[in-house]
């Protein structure tokens, strides 16, 4: 069962202007707030890992250590280093908040990073074949995808790629599966691979050589205390990045749907790609505020900080316009991910399959100019209803 939404090209319009507006009007209005805000998130970032660091000395406080570390890499990857990298600050003209600078507490190399997430995932979000986002590459996270033996282990390559999330994405932009199909050679991943080295070598020197040292005997117990720290913020991350993206209701497009794309058309993919985590001030920070994924994959630069307050008028644009909103809690949006995790781990035929929700957008063109002839073209991606909402 189906259930249709029709969008006229009016429509969509109006709702390009709309968020064009928004963007507009919160880039002019960028200032002292913004920086005081994000220079507060680095000085908790820095405090929480010095505080760590110095904890790793008195054993009794080791687990006190691990979380203020954990904590630590938490901020630097979500809150600081991936909206840093979107050139979210890049208005404030600083080298250290700067996106063609700055570097992170991770393995995985900023440039490489900016060029699959930024360019493909955003450029692309929730098209097949394009975004490689969808699975990562070695999980099949939509029904479209066709069916293999090998993902009768998507639970399993799931829970190793959240165990092992840093790693995962660091290994993102070498698209394992085109070299399993021979479709790409070793000169085309030289270069990253010794980028990967280079940044990975320096991560696994300064977690688990240089700062267990400084311990002396307590070596291994900071060694340990490291990796933990490393667990927390990848479990973290994972399931983040996961509920926005993944949980039932989001859809997924195909390039021939997502072809000579409008403006208007292509904030409508974003908000049916993306999905929202509820949660106070804390979480969200503590998430990067990506637990405003719809908001996030409509203003990718604008800062994260702010999207609380436009999720409002993006949730009633929404509902003006009969689309949905996708949002929950964290369990009800993991949980979603989960289940879908398992069930597309299995062929279409033997699970049941959801009711559907189409979003069919009538674009208007002109065929012939001499009849002044208007022609529509369907847009429209089926995908799972059973919506968690608030």
């Amino acid at each position: 069962m189906t259930e249709q939404i029709t969008l006229t090209a009016e429509q969509v319009e109006i709702i390009g202007e709309r968020f064009d507006a928004i963007r507009t009007r919160i880039i002019n209005d960028l200032g002292a707030k913004d920086r005081e805000y994000i220079y507060k998130i680095v000085r908790a970032q820095r405090g929480f890992e010095i505080a760590g660091r110095a904890m790793m000395y008195l054993p009794p406080l080791w687990p006190v250590a691990v979380g203020s570390l954990g904590l630590s890499k938490i901020l630097d990857n979500m809150e600081i280093g991936h909206n840093v990298m979107h050139g979210q600050y890049d208005w404030m003209r600083e080298p250290g908040l700067n996106s063609r600078e700055f570097e992170w507490d991770t393995v995985c190399p900023a440039d490489q990073w900016k060029h699959s997430h930024n360019y493909l995932h955003h450029t692309f979000t929730n098209v097949l074949d394009m975004d490689r986002d969808i699975g990562y590459g070695i999980l099949r996270m939509a029904p479209e995808q066709k069916w293999h033996p090998y993902y009768l282990g998507n639970l399993a390559y799931a829970g190793a790629l959240m165990v092992l999330f840093q790693w995962g994405v660091m290994l993102h932009d070498l698209e394992a599966e085109r070299i399993v199909k021979g479709e790409r050679k070793w000169g085309d991943i030289k270069e990253l691979v010794a980028g990967m080295r280079r940044k990975a070598g320096k991560q696994v020197l300064k977690d688990y050589v240089i700062f267990p040292a400084l311990t002396g005997p307590l070596f291994p117990l900071t060694f340990l205390g490291n990796m933990s720290a490393n667990l927390i913020r990848n479990l973290w991350t994972f399931s983040i990045i996961f509920c926005g993206h993944f949980p039932s209701g989001v859809q997924t497009f195909t390039k021939e749907e997502t072809a000579d794309e409008t403006r208007g058309e292509w904030y409508v993919r974003q908000m049916l790609g993306s999905a929202n985590i509820d949660g106070g001030r804390l979480f969200h920070i503590l998430s990067g505020n990506l637990s405003f994924q719809i908001e996030h994959h409509l203003f990718p630069d604008i800062p994260a900080n702010r999207y609380p307050e436009i999720a409002a008028e993006v949730r009633a644009t929404c509902e003006e316009f009969g689309l949905p909103y996708n949002t929950g809690s964290l369990r009800g949006q993991l949980g979603s991910t989960w289940k879908k995790i398992a069930k597309l781990s299995l062929p279409n035929r033997w699970t049941k399959q959801e009711p559907e929700l189409a979003v069919t957008i009538e674009r208007a063109r002109h065929e012939e100019a001499a009849r002044g002839a208007l022609a529509k073209a369907g847009w429209q991606r089926a995908a799972e209803r059973e919506m968690v909402s608030v």
